[in-house]
């Protein structure tokens, strides 16, 4: 089997939060939300470029903690990014992993964590302050 595309279901509690995470700081955009009736739990889309994330209010649809890993292109420079926005609750740093990536984890208000890797290239990567657990 070949897939087409992975898109993972995060549980969410709060709408205004969830905006101010995924919309506001980490550049996703809301592609659809969908309410079964008034005053019922949402679920949505959220994406930035080809990175497609579900969130979902529904109890049973996840459960808070889920961790998350996105493997691309650009990371640093990401990274740079949510660090000028000056995010109040969340100010990852950079770090070289043992397995040979530049990555950094972002924690959403419900306690999911999606981390952000590149694979590690010592003449790309080499003027980064990085810190590293080796």
């Amino acid at each position: 089997m070949k897939a087409d595309r992975i898109i993972p279901v995060l549980r969410i509690f709060d709408y205004k939060k969830t905006k101010e995470f995924y919309v506001d700081w980490l550049g996703f955009e809301i592609v659809w939300e969908h309410y079964f009736d008034k005053n019922t739990p949402v679920y949505m889309e959220v994406k930035r470029e080809n990175i497609i994330f579900h969130l979902s209010e529904h109890h049973g649809d996840g459960t808070p903690g889920t961790r998350v890993s996105v493997w691309g292109e650009g990371v640093p420079e990401y990274h740079k990014e949510l660090i000028d926005k000056k995010y109040k609750y969340n100010r990852p740093g950079l770090e070289k992993t043992f397995y040979g990536a530049v990555s950094f984890t972002v924690i959403d208000p419900f306690g999911n964590k999606i981390t952000f890797e590149e694979e590690y290239n010592e003449e790309k990567h080499k003027d980064l302050q990085l810190y590293s657990h080796d």
